[in-house]
């Protein structure tokens, strides 16, 4: 690489090196390449390495970059575009559905997903861990709650634990009519579990999405899925389900 001088302009200068950073990673980079150290990148645009973390944090922030223990700092891969308000509605678990099932128990769920489920606060529900993962990487996490009222005949199946329980509940989730499902999303901080689960700190930006899953006229299941807000980002239209949207191919210079 040569030495690119920024040119003088209004904005923090900061924020102009992270458009230009931003256009590299377009026309020099590809996916999880390794870019040059600190010192190197500083000299080319003729900044201070203060100026030039501060441009790298930002586009960590969005998503553009990756800072790995032992590897460096690397282009990341895409975004994982989450469809919400489609047309199309679909049972989790479903044949195309990109989660994995993690484990299953009986657990009295908060207060506010009791009452949207219109269970007593004290009644425990199935509770189902689902793990989402892009590239390798984990990029969501989510709880599926559902009444045992939706799934009756789940004592007659052979669940013992685990994934395998998980795969029986949303088996038997799926033996319902679906009339609908409806959406709602939140930006929200990563909790303790989550964060671990997405391997980001505490109070990281999440992107909360919840969904009501009607049946027969009422709630039959719940579920709240947490995503990396730094690697998500939410699309529109009639598509249907949680799909990876793939950018324009980024070429080595």
């Amino acid at each position: 690489m040569g030495t690119t001088q920024l040119e003088p302009v209004s904005e923090p200068k900061y924020w102009h090196l992270r458009t230009v950073l931003s256009e590299a990673l377009d026309s020099e980079f590809t996916v999880g390449e390794i870019l040059p150290n600190e010192r190197d990148l500083a000299a080319r645009f003729g900044v201070a390495r203060a100026t030039l973390r501060q441009a790298l944090e930002q586009l960590e922030l969005e998503g553009r970059l990756q800072r790995r223990r032992g590897v460096g700092t690397t282009v990341a891969p895409p975004r994982v575009g989450v469809a919400v308000g489609t047309e199309q509605h679909a049972w989790p678990g479903a044949a195309d559905d990109a989660w994995q099932p993690v484990d299953s128990t009986l657990l009295i769920p908060p207060a506010a997903v009791a009452d949207a489920l219109e269970t007593g606060r004290d009644e425990a529900v199935h509770t189902v861990r689902r793990s989402r993962m892009s590239h390798g990487q984990p990029v969501g996490a989510e709880l599926l709650y559902i009444p045992r009222s939706s799934v009756p005949d789940l004592s007659a199946i052979d669940a013992p634990s685990g994934a395998a329980r998980a795969r029986a509940v949303l088996r038997e989730l799926q033996r319902r009519e679906l009339d609908g499902q409806d959406n709602a999303v939140e930006l929200g901080s990563a909790r303790a579990d989550d964060a671990k689960e997405l391997d980001r700190l505490p109070g990281a930006p999440v992107l909360v999405v919840t969904t009501r899953f009607l049946s027969e006229g009422a709630t039959a299941a719940l579920s709240v899925a947490t995503y990396r807000a730094d690697t998500c980002r939410l699309t529109f239209g009639a598509s249907g389900g949680v799909e990876i949207h793939h950018g324009p191919e980024r070429r080595a210079s």
